[in-house]
């Protein structure tokens, strides 16, 4: 009989039952597509959830990010970091835009922000930090040096679905931000994803853009592209938010007991809670120092699955080391020594609401004992 494997993640499922009932309801619309009534619904309930004032909902997470520059005309150089998955960078190249790594924050894996003025140029537009592992960024250092320049601030928010600081929507930040709703995510809509806009205005011309840049029936306003969410995965949306709550509260439990049992392990470090923030418990890396475990992260990556346990090595390589982008000049390691270490050294342990105690009690037994 084959090992059940511990996985890293999975999906939040909404109660098939249920889902039956809102599929009934489609079929009898016969309305499965473009901005209907589930779809008009959970961008509202989103926009309440999450203390925004408006939110788009997209096909997946990686086209807001694009629609975002499209919208902001952004061009030229964008500042962002190689510590993230590759959809954050793969967004500026396929704008034409040219990306300039900055090195991350080893406190917390995030853009550092007394790393990017040494950065900016006369071609630089924007800053499209990222909220790793849904740690917040230092958004107000961010903010300044935006003014400062004169520069847009794009935030992509994959990972910090619910994250709040001191009672606000991290998502408030910046001029845009982008959620994504991927099966592996705290919440999702199968694939998914989102924008978050501050004015009316805005959210109007998003919504044009993700429909081809209709604004009515004869009248295409700009170049836009096809990004919208169906009927079916709205429907699957409304569901899980009513279950998302639980969820984060489960995966909280499982944070504090990797905490209790990793504290003491030398050579196994992690982040704990930042101060004032409602964390959603995305994920939960650990980093490794090799010569302190007794152990290179690779040999404990491997170890932990020749015993049935999945994490990952999220972010590794940095976007920096693929082909498309280390020529760059900004993607010298030389130029990331604290990205190189994180990403050399981490392996996200696995962290969902289905985990069971034994499950938690087998990850934490294989990092132990050595």
């Amino acid at each position: 009989m084959e090992k059940k494997m511990i996985t890293v993640t999975s999906p939040l499922l909404p109660d098939l039952g249920e889902f039956n009932e809102y599929l009934q309801k489609i079929w009898d619309s016969k309305w499965i597509t473009n901005n209907g009534q589930f779809h008009r619904e959970l961008e509202q309930a989103l926009a309440d959830y999450l203390k925004v004032p408006y939110v788009s909902l997209f096909t997946n997470g990686t086209l807001p990010l694009i629609t975002a520059l499209q919208a902001l005309h952004i061009t030229g150089e964008v500042i962002t970091t190689p510590y993230s998955f590759v959809a954050t960078t793969h967004a500026l190249w396929w704008n034409g835009i040219k990306p300039v790594f900055v090195d991350i924050d080893q406190a917390t894996g995030n853009l550092d922000p007394n790393k990017i003025e040494a950065a900016i140029t006369p071609r630089t537009t924007a800053i499209m930090p990222v909220h790793v592992y849904g740690k917040p960024c230092d958004v107000a250092a961010i903010q300044e040096i935006a003014d400062q320049y004169g520069l847009k601030v794009i935030y992509d928010a994959a990972h910090a679905f619910g994250v709040e600081v001191n009672g606000k929507s991290i998502l408030e930040a910046g001029d845009l931000s982008t959620l994504s709703f991927h099966a592996t995510k705290v919440y999702n809509t199968i694939e998914g994803g989102a924008m978050i806009m501050h004015d009316e205005t805005t959210k109007k011309r998003i919504d044009y853009l993700k429909n081809f840049g209709f604004a009515n029936e004869t009248t295409v306003v700009g170049p836009g592209i096809n990004s919208k969410m169906d009927e079916i995965r709205s429907a699957y949306g409304l569901i899980n938010l009513r279950q998302v709550d639980k969820a984060i509260e489960a995966r909280h439990q499982v944070a504090v007991k990797y905490r209790e049992a990793l504290r003491n392990v030398d050579g196994i470090t992690f982040f704990d809670d930042m101060p004032g923030v409602r964390h959603n418990y995305s994920y939960f890396p650990i980093f490794v120092e090799a010569k302190k475990y007794g152990m290179t992260r690779d040999e404990l990556y491997f170890k932990m699955k020749d015993q049935g346990v999945l994490g990952r090595r999220y972010f590794y390589p940095l976007i920096s080391e693929f082909s498309t982008y280390r020529g760059l000049e900004s993607a010298a390691p030389s130029n990331l020594p604290n990205a190189h270490k994180m990403a050399d050294s981490v392996i996200c342990l696995p962290m969902h609401h289905a985990l069971r105690e034994e499950d938690v009690k087998s990850v934490i037994n294989c990092i132990i004992n050595k």
